[in-house]
Formats: structure tokens, sequence, C-alpha cells
């Protein structure tokens, strides 16, 4: 993992950016749950949760969520939609000091996002969470995701030559200026989550892993496909080793001294 920089500006409050595309048998719960865990740790945030076309009850719902939960923020995707083109929409609208990206279906750990906070105001500059190390767990992953998952990541540790083995994962932490530093973001679906992460290691940003848990989803149904899994993440993966060994650094973080 990458060292820390050796000062840092201190974070005052968090961004949660959450899209959510017909998700109305849970997206009540999943923002409820986080927000409860959230202002039980005195933490200040903002959901922001970016409704990406749904033709279900999920934008209704969220309004009337409003009313109970100032910190909530929905906001609509007018479109062209996508699972990446959602991520980016929020993305652009948080006013926190750092962002958190999770999935609608709780099947990330609310709990998972207090130690994201906890270890961003060390001074890292990305938190990454594995459900592959120690500590680190998943329930109810079906099989072949599963193996299909393993081997993409195994290949993303072989090509960038990193220990980190579970960057497919979205649910990740990043101080606003990696967010920021990693611009232009061209990934339209799910390969955003590739994206992100390499660029920052890639980059030069501080990061650290821990361990997180995942639960299958209860309600509804997986947005990501299969065959999303190919050429897509193929493409940007490739674009950003290209920048890893052709751009001289040109992108790299430049350190203040």
């Amino acid at each position: 993992m990458k060292s820390m920089s050796e000062s840092k500006r201190p974070l005052r409050s968090i961004s949660i950016v959450i899209p959510a595309r017909d998700e109305e048998g849970c997206i009540c719960a999943t923002v409820e749950h986080l927000h409860v865990e959230l202002r039980l740790h005195n933490i200040e945030h903002e959901i922001v949760v970016v409704d990406d076309g749904s033709t279900d009850r999920t934008w209704s719902l969220l309004q009337g969520l409003h009313e109970r939960i100032p910190q909530l923020k929905p906001v609509q995707n007018p479109g062209p939609h996508g699972f990446g083109r959602a991520i980016i929409y929020g993305l652009e609208r948080i006013s926190g000091d750092a962002v958190v990206i999770m999935m609608a279906d709780e099947s990330d750990d609310h709990r998972d996002v207090v130690r994201y906070w906890d270890e961003l105001n060390k001074g890292f500059d990305c938190v990454f969470g594995s459900r592959f190390v120690k500590g680190g767990g998943v329930i109810d992953y079906p099989w072949l995701k599963l193996r299909i998952n393993r081997l993409a990541n195994t290949f993303l540790r072989l090509l960038f030559r990193m220990k980190l083995n579970d960057t497919t994962n979205a649910f990740k932490a990043y101080r606003r200026e990696v967010i920021e530093g990693c611009k232009p973001l061209i990934a339209q679906h799910f390969n955003l989550t590739v994206e992100i992460p390499l660029k920052a290691i890639v980059r030069g940003y501080s990061w650290t892993v821990i361990p997180i848990t995942w639960r299958n989803r209860r309600s509804g149904e997986a947005k990501l496909k299969i065959k999303e899994m190919g050429s897509r993440y193929l493409f940007i993966c490739l674009y950003i080793w290209l920048e890893k060994y052709l751009s001289r650094g040109d992108y790299q973080m430049r350190r203040s001294h």
C-alpha cells in the first residue's frame, strides 16, 4: 500500500454517493440505517442518492424520505443512464471533504463507512475495502460471479503489480481531491469501479486496505450482469495501464514540499 502524505487538511464532513435504479424494495432501509450509523458516531454527512431512470417508486420514496432526513440529497440523473454515469453525476454534486461510493441494496455494511472515515482521518487519500483479506467476508455470493471476480482481480494484481485484491468492488472511500485528481472519469458503466481506484494508485495517491463484509441483496434484481465483465473492463484497465507505463508521470499528483 502507498504511504501517507506528511500533512493533510482535517476532514469535516463526508458524502456518500449511492446510485439507484428501481430500488424501491431497499432504498429507504439503506438510507435510514446509514444515517443512523453516522449520527451515532457524530459524523457530519450527506447522502447523495442518484436516481438513474427508475421506473418504480424509488424517486417518490426518496422525496418522502428527504422530508424526515434532511441529510439525504436525492437527485435525478436525466440521462443518458448507466451505473458509472450515475456515480459521476453524484460526484459532481457532493459537498463533503471526502466521499464513499456505496450500493443501494444494503450489500455493503454501514459500519464499514465509519471505519473508512476513521482511516481517512489518519491521513490516507483513499481507503479500499477488501472482502478477501483476513477479517473480511462475503455472504451468499453467487458461485459463478465469485469465480469471475477472483480471476479478474488476480489479473489486475498482476497487470499493475499491486497487492490490492478487491479492485472491482465499488465500495471505497476517497478524499475529495482524489476524485478531482482522477478526472476525467470516462467509464460509463460498472467499469467505473476499477477506473477510480486504479487511477488513484497510478497517480500517486496514498491508500490503505481494510477488511469489509458483503451480503448479497435481499430484494430487487442485481444490476451487474456477467457480460458486463468483458470488453468494458478490459478497455479501462488497459487505458490506465498505458498511462502508468507510457505517460512518464504526466498525470501524477504533485506533492508540495
